[in-house]
């Protein structure tokens, strides 16, 4: 067996369930830049609407996500991905059949609730070994990544030739190629047990939400995506009132989000070379905050808007990578998994509440009002983000052996504990498994396996 690469299940499992990862957020983000436009033809239009539109995928994702993920546990990941995934094409259709912007909100809502992100990661990790599952996970965030930009290129020009209904149609099909990669080609393991660093734990939830460092960090999650989502109820009009047909919004998007990576990797990796992390954070939460400005004083210039979105994605393309490395470091040894379901329950809450208050304010103040809502929201976050402090070179590890008893599991905590460059032990008897938060630095592998082997 290769150890230095995937082997063939790893690659099925990397490419099947990052294409379908990817195919459901593409549906969910395709409407996000026209909606505003063509959601005017519908009878019963208003910015309200349009608004809960774009974000009541949100709302179901944000009640669902951990239930899914504890109901992938029990009855295993495929029923509940393909499961999912045929509630996601249920949603589609009754948005694609909509005459009004009523039902197509129950679409949408219905679309948010085939909540498989949890199952599909779960599933991910019962597919590799430990030591390759990280390329397999990166494998699953590059497609996310490219489903949000394909989606702001392709639904403009795609919108323009099909309409509203037709997108929704093409998010049907999607969603049954979907199952179909999944059925055909998804790998399906044998041996399935829980993973606490994807799958949340009931009983740790409400400690995980008072704790202050991972706070932070959901405020931050829900505030980009209330913003996100509330800036796009009001950007499409901008864009046309400044000269730019929506059908042509896609040739700003695209050249917008290729020149924003060419700035957001160099100070990523600037910014940790130098350790500057929370530095180059708060510079992105910034760089949202001159984007918002930008537009509320030049809503005319189609030159500045196109500046303004640039540095936007910036910014936000650096913080949607930044903020689940930081999840990462925060999260108490073995409940990563909580962490997670936490982080992206808050993450789809702030996409509803975005959607509805950018409708609300776009209805009574306009774009203007829209925008300084977003920056007020920007500022809050900066202030905030002046608590946070960052532990550079701490890691998650983890072992699969544990004592079978709960005293000796006890026992050995306590000495995992003391050894050099561990920060965390969490040993659990009846999953025989024992997680580690460590400082790599001084942190001594071997020792740590040679006391689990002691007992």
């Amino acid at each position: 067996m290769n150890k230095h690469g995937l082997n063939s299940v790893e690659k099925k499992a990397a490419v099947s369930l990052a294409s379908v990862f990817g195919l459901r957020m593409l549906g969910l983000f395709l409407i996000m830049p026209v909606i505003a436009v063509y959601g005017q033809d519908y009878a019963d239009y208003s910015p309200m609407l349009i608004g809960v539109a774009i974000g009541a995928y949100g709302l179901t994702q944000a009640m669902l996500q951990i239930p899914m993920g504890w109901v992938s546990d029990r009855i295993g990941r495929r029923p509940v991905i393909v499961g999912g995934l045929l509630v996601f094409a249920a949603g589609s259709v009754v948005a694609a059949m909509a005459d009004s912007l009523v039902w197509v909100i129950v679409g949408r809502a219905l679309q948010g609730a085939g909540a498989i992100a949890s199952a599909i990661l779960a599933l991910a990790s019962d597919c590799s070994r430990d030591e390759q599952r990280p390329k397999v996970m990166a494998t699953i965030g590059l497609c996310i990544g490219l489903a949000f930009a394909l989606a702001l290129v392709l639904g403009p020009w795609l919108g323009g030739i099909v309409g509203m209904s037709g997108l929704f149609w093409f998010t049907a099909l999607s969603a049954l190629l979907a199952v179909v990669l999944v059925l055909t080609i998804t790998p399906q393991p044998v041996n399935r047990t829980p993973k606490r660093d994807l799958v949340a734990v009931p009983t740790e939830l409400m400690r995980l939400i008072k704790h202050p460092q991972l706070l932070q960090l959901n405020v931050g999650i829900f505030i980009l995506h209330l913003v996100l989502t509330a800036w796009f109820v009001s950007l499409p009009l901008t864009l046309v009132d400044a000269g730019l047909a929506a059908e042509q919004h896609g040739w700003l998007y695209l050249p917008t989000l290729l020149l924003s990576f060419l700035v957001m990797v160099p100070m990523m990796i600037i910014a940790m070379r130098r350790k500057r992390q929370l530095a180059a954070f708060r510079v992105a939460i910034a760089m949202l905050v001159v984007a918002m400005c930008a537009i509320a004083a030049f809503a005319q210039s189609l030159t500045i808007l196109f500046l303004a979105v640039w540095i936007f994605f910036i910014g936000f393309n650096y913080l949607e990578a930044n903020l689940p490395a930081l999840l990462a470091q925060f999260a108490p040894a073995g409940s990563k998994g909580s962490a997670s379901g936490v982080y992206t329950s808050c993450q789809f809450l702030g996409a509803f509440i975005g959607g509805v208050a950018g409708g609300m304010l776009f209805g009574k103040f306009g774009m203007t009002g829209v925008v300084l809502f977003c920056i007020l929201l920007l500022i809050i976050w900066l202030l905030v983000s002046a608590g946070m402090k960052l532990h550079t070179g701490v890691a998650n590890v983890s072992y699969a052996a544990a004592p079978a008893e709960r005293q000796m599991a006890v026992k050995l905590a306590e000495q995992l504990a003391e050894l050099p460059g561990v920060l965390e032990a969490v040993v659990l008897a009846d999953e025989q498994t024992t997680y580690l938060k460590v400082q790599r630095d001084q942190f001594d592998d071997q020792a740590a396996r040679r006391l689990l082997q002691l007992h």
